[in-house]
């Protein structure tokens, strides 16, 4: 199997991408297993406007201290009514983010993505799942990125256990469920880092890594 990078310290991520790209014929090797340690300056990679510039910053970086062929993604959640918040901001909406992780830190995203949708009209609670995905073949080579997309709306209150993020009030009507409820199955078949990947992989059948 070809071995790929993968630039992310989230489990969650991890376990979605590996789940999507079963079957590929890519190995996905965490940071964990490329003995790729965490240092102080990480904190500072995600500092662009874009999903993309984040996946590319990341990858770019992660590239050159694990040697292998990386790939990186950057995603979130745009609210047409907030402007697109919290858009790139979405692991760090909440006020008190900064000191939070794992399930403390979606349930206070959660929180605060519901306070600022308070009494909001069903037209206005429309809203997509984004992921940009870059692909980095070589250290210093030149990134590939890819975008995936999903359209949904976000509920008054939150509905089952499965996904991560703001998964339980994102309802896709296709599905006729949350994230939350869907099977991952389910999930990966119509979501913005299924379709993401999706891309990526077809690339790589189309151009495989040497």
């Amino acid at each position: 199997m070809t071995k790929l990078l993968l630039a992310t310290r989230s489990p969650d991520k991890t376990r979605e991408i590996r789940e999507i790209a079963a079957g590929s014929g890519l190995e996905i090797v965490s940071l964990v297993e490329a003995r790729v340690g965490w240092r102080p300056e990480e904190e500072r990679i995600e500092e662009h406007d874009s999903f993309l510039g984040n996946a590319r910053a990341k990858a770019e970086y992660f590239s050159k201290l694990g040697g292998l062929p990386t790939v990186a993604d950057d995603s979130g959640l745009e609210v047409l009514s907030l402007g697109g918040a919290p858009g790139v901001r979405s692991k760090r909406f909440a006020p008190d983010a900064a000191r939070l992780s794992g399930k403390a830190l979606d349930a206070a995203n959660n929180a605060e993505l519901l306070r600022q949708l308070l009494g909001a009209a069903a037209s206005q609670r429309r809203a997509c799942y984004v992921c940009g995905a870059v692909l980095i073949r070589s250290p210093g080579g030149i990134p590939e990125g890819f975008t995936g997309r999903c359209w949904g709306a976000i509920l008054e209150a939150a509905r089952g256990s499965n996904g991560f993020g703001y998964d339980p009030l994102f309802f896709h009507e296709a599905l006729g469920k949350t994230f939350g409820e869907a099977t991952a199955q389910e999930k990966h078949g119509v979501s913005h880092r299924g379709a993401a990947f999706r891309e990526l992989v077809s690339a790589l059948v189309e151009r495989p890594l040497v």
